[in-house]
């Protein structure tokens, strides 16, 4: 009986044309691989097979026939192939992947050669061999059967995944045949999608039975598209999201009317796509999320550990409704597109609860909506949480047990300071003491404490609160920011008058703190009889512990971190320092969680005669360093030594 024929049909972009047909107006039937047939099967006439390494020639009276087409050209080599010490000839199927290979560079005649006799004589795939082997990236061999089986290849990490592709199939789906869908055109009934095995045509006939319209293959590196699932499908974000915009009604946002927008964002789907996108951002630990409109898309980003991440993309005709959703949520006001406004909610997720900030900007391709996620449970870290140690903690914790004084918290938005501020209270919070405090927001609730908003719009702001706090008996007060004059002489006089103050200030650095209290108009010798400690801080990015993974630092970075920490680390001894690779746990960032590099000023005597003297903040540094002062650089290099963080991190939030 004749060999099994082999039915996979061409991939590429010729797989659409239309039939060709002969003069006889018969089909010409599309390449195929061709299988080694018997050699009864190419000629008119059966012949004996005798077996043994030769076969013998047709009988005389049984004229030669030449080969039918379509195999006349076919090119049967038979190598010598050595088995123990016997050498066997047989027929070996002509490879042209392996071709392929050899054609790209990617493998040597010789080396091809030995891989199709070992594949000839174990029966396994010249696949396996190659990858068992390491002898070519999976890239490289991606490509080559790209081209081998005229499948355009697709790198997944360099474009684009479209939602409403995606929502054409479902993960499930996604994951049993591997592939990810990543374009649609509707108006030519048309989806892309990348498969690891892109010659798997019962998953293609079955995929365009299921979305209605023809699927056009993509070839891409195997775990590549393993990635691509789980990132695009991750956490459901994609998923959910996609399978609510099937439900929406594509309609152009600039003709609604606000009645017809009222009806909108009732929808289920928009609803639906808001909690799918605050639940992300909830178990992703994000701090905000950004709503973006672009020319012709919705981007959704993420900040995750202070780092801004690309999450979701959205289509245009979503936004208007989108972002009238979360305005109606916030209390805003949604026929209002001209100025910014501010708002507030809270969402539940996961069994968690979050207050949610929402600023609205009017940008020129549409509203722009920023979410800060502050969270209402989960317990405040303590100071050493924080990264605070060693000589900084004790100059800090005696600073925070004295009864009265000014502790400054400094550093840029973002450094975490109202983190440290909440750490403090909560360490010296007992039912001994009264602590009332003035927030913008109240990011976290405290129990014990006396919390108090600011309202400027009822009157109520640092400055006036501050005065209405000194009625209220307090031992602790802390104030969100020091923000002008008056607020700094009311926390000076505060401290004076036998108060513990903690407070906010936006300089780059502890010494810097100093010099900007008395451009406020504050008296030197006020200042330095009040202040007790200064503390600067920033928070870097922690390296994955699912992904760390040690190497030698070249000898410049040795160098320089010698030159930075002096003789907090011995001279000349060399380190070893830790780098994430990237997993699944980071998303590939290599990083999860942060924690913060700081310096502690305590005010002593030799630095109070600073103040006196109004010295520059240079000088007071200087002093400070002579006391033993860590700067905040010397700190982060020590958690680069340690491990904890990278040296690219630190020189990110610290470079001078």
């Amino acid at each position: 009986m004749p060999a099994p024929f082999d039915k996979t049909i061409l991939l590429g972009p010729d797989r659409f044309k239309k039939q060709k047909r002969d003069d006889n107006g018969d089909e010409i039937p599309l390449p195929v691989p061709v299988p080694v047939l018997p050699a009864e099967d190419l000629l008119d006439q059966p012949v004996e097979i005798v077996e043994g390494p030769s076969v013998p020639t047709p009988p005389s009276s049984i004229p030669a026939v030449a080969p039918k087409e379509p195999f006349a050209n076919l090119d049967i080599t038979v190598p010598d192939i050595e088995i123990g010490n016997e050498v066997d000839k047989q027929p070996i199927r002509p490879s042209n992947f392996i071709s392929q290979l050899v054609s790209m560079n990617a493998l040597s005649e010789e080396l091809a050669q030995k891989i199709q006799l070992e594949s000839a004589t174990t029966g396994r795939s010249i696949d396996d061999i190659i990858t068992e082997k390491k002898l070519v990236d999976q890239e490289t061999i991606t490509k080559a059967k790209a081209a081998f089986f005229n499948v355009p290849f697709i790198k997944l990490s360099e474009i684009g995944i479209s939602p409403e592709a995606l929502a054409a199939i479902p993960k499930a789906l996604a994951e049993r045949y591997k592939l990810i869908p990543f374009d649609i055109k509707k108006d030519k009934r048309e989806l892309s999608v990348a498969m690891a095995n892109p010659l798997d045509l019962p998953a293609i006939e079955f995929l365009e039975k299921k979305v209605g319209m023809r699927v056009r293959p993509y070839t891409a590196v195997p775990i590549e598209v393993i990635d691509a699932i789980a990132n695009n499908y991750a956490q459901n974000l994609s998923a959910e999201v996609t399978a609510a915009l099937r439900e929406t009604t594509p309609q152009e946002t600039k003709t609604i009317d606000i009645k017809q927008l009222g009806e909108v964002i009732r929808e289920a789907p928009i609803a639906k796509i808001v909690s799918t996108i605050l639940e992300y951002a909830i178990k992703s630990r994000a701090s905000d999320v950004h709503i973006e409109p672009q020319t012709d898309r919705v981007r959704v980003r993420y900040r995750i550990d202070g780092i801004l991440h690309e999450r979701l993309i959205l289509p245009k005709n979503v936004h208007e409704a989108l972002v009238s959703r979360i305005k109606i949520l916030a209390g805003m006001k949604i026929d209002e597109k001209r100025l910014p406004q501010d708002g507030r909610f809270n969402f539940r997720a996961a069994g968690e609860e979050v207050d949610l900030r929402v600023s609205s900007l009017p940008t020129v391709l549409g509203e722009k909506i920023v979410m800060r996620l502050l969270k209402k449970s989960g317990g405040v870290p303590t100071l050493s949480d924080l990264g605070i140690r060693g000589k900084a903690l004790k100059n800090l914790e005696d600073a925070i047990l004295r009864p009265h004084g000014i502790i400054l918290i400094c550093g840029p938005t973002g450094s975490g300071k109202t983190t440290t501020l909440y750490a403090i209270l909560s360490k010296i919070n007992t039912t001994r003491v009264n602590i009332v405090t003035l927030e913008d927001p109240v990011e976290y609730q405290i129990f014990g404490v006396n919390q108090v908003q600011v309202n400027p719009t009822a009157g109520l702001n640092f400055a006036s609160g501050l005065r209405s706090f000194l009625r209220q008996d307090p031992n602790i007060i802390m104030v969100g920011e020091i923000r002008d004059t008056e607020t700094s002489d009311l926390a000076i006089q505060a401290s004076l008058t036998g108060h513990l103050v903690f407070s906010t200030l936006h300089t780059n650095d502890a010494s810097g703190a100093l010099p900007r209290l008395l451009d406020f108009g504050m008296e030197p010798f006020l200042l330095a009889s009040s202040m007790t400690a200064i503390v600067a801080q920033r928070v870097v990015r922690k390296i994955c512990t699912s992904c760390k993974t040690e190497y030698d630092p070249p000898d410049e970075v040795i160098e320089n971190a010698h030159k930075v920490l002096g003789s907090l680390y011995p001279s000349g001894k060399s380190f070893k320092l830790m780098r994430g690779t990237g997993c699944a746990e980071c998303s590939d960032s290599g990083y999860q969680g942060r924690v913060g590099i700081f310096e502690v000023i305590p005010v002593t005597e030799g630095v109070g005669k600073l103040i006196l003297e109004r010295a520059s903040a240079g000088g007071i540094q200087g002093k400070a360093v002579e006391e033993g002062l860590v700067t905040m650089k010397q700190d982060g290099y020590l958690k680069v030594i340690e491990g904890i963080t990278t040296i690219e991190e630190v020189l990110r939030v610290a470079q001078e």
